[in-house]
């Protein structure tokens, strides 16, 4: 990765964006230059939704299996990969971009209230009460993503870093070599952790949600402050999930209908040394 991409990677896990050359960018589409990411100016009126749920994980670990577990929750709606943050707003003529200004909104504010209102939709059509969002690129986000509901609760989804990085691999194995799964799984691995040293939440590990289901989506259960169900483990059972590639996991595992026990941990000694600084701070090591 050069520097150009370093920095973008590091600036889109601060604010959601990235820098592009400016003469590639038509006017319409350049930023307000006063934009600021900033809190809800007046929660009770820039918000709809005071407390979302946002599963924080890195890609392959499990967040499409949660996911439909606690969509089987009566009182839980836990939607496909919504990507919202990806979400933007232009103003492209002076009089539009002075009205905001006067009306005390930056383009960030705009964007915030555009994403509140589109997972509010989501949560009033379910009929339920709690809104979950496991987008895993949400990990470079996660700083707009608590300024822009400050109460937003956070569970944070791990596993071996290692088994991700070789359950990304084998997802394509023509385009993604071993070195190349490392690196790109440890990108979102760095962001998530950063996320869980300073954001309150709850830490679940993908090994103990495969080998004693109902105990931690007991513990989920208990910080969203709602009963357990044991619906939740019959994910299988509904017929309205679909599992659709790009918006979560498609594959004949998730497909099965049941939760299955995860791989065998990897040994110490065959773990990359890229991965051994992330698995000690998880534990793994």
């Amino acid at each position: 990765m050069n520097w150009k991409r370093k920095v973008n990677s590091k600036l889109v896990g601060l604010t959601g964006y990235s820098i592009k050359r400016p003469d590639s960018i038509p006017e319409m589409f350049m930023r307000m230059p006063n934009d600021a990411v900033r809190p809800p100016a007046d929660r009770a009126t820039d918000r709809l939704l005071r407390d979302p749920v946002f599963v924080l994980s890195s890609v392959r670990s499990g967040s499409t299996l949660l996911r439909v577990m606690l969509n089987c929750h009566s009182e839980i709606h836990a939607p496909h990969e919504l990507h919202v943050r990806r979400l933007s707003v232009n103003l492209p003529t002076e009089p539009l971009r002075q009205a905001m200004d006067t009306l005390g909104h930056t383009q960030s504010d705009i964007e915030h209230i555009l994403w509140d209102r589109l997972l509010h939709r989501e949560l009033a059509r379910s009929g339920k009460r709690i809104l979950v969002e496991k987008t895993p690129s949400n990990v470079f986000a996660w700083r707009r993503i608590s300024t822009c509901w400050p109460e937003a609760r956070f569970i944070f989804l791990i596993r071996h870093p290692m088994s991700i990085a070789q359950s990304w691999a084998e997802a394509d194995p023509e385009r993604r070599s071993p070195e190349e799964a490392v690196r790109h799984t440890l990108n979102y691995m760095t962001y998530l952790e950063n996320a869980r040293s300073r954001l309150a939440g709850l830490t679940v590990r993908y090994e103990e949600l495969t080998d004693e289901p109902e105990t931690q989506l007991r513990r989920i259960c208990e910080f969203l402050g709602v009963d357990w169900e044991p619906s939740m483990l019959r994910y299988g059972e509904r017929q309205d999930e679909e599992f659709v590639k790009g918006i979560g996991d498609w594959r004949d595992k998730i497909r099965s209908g049941a939760v299955q026990r995860g791989r065998a941990l990897p040994s110490p000694e065959d773990v990359p040394e890229a991965l051994h600084d992330i698995s000690r701070k998880w534990d793994y090591m």
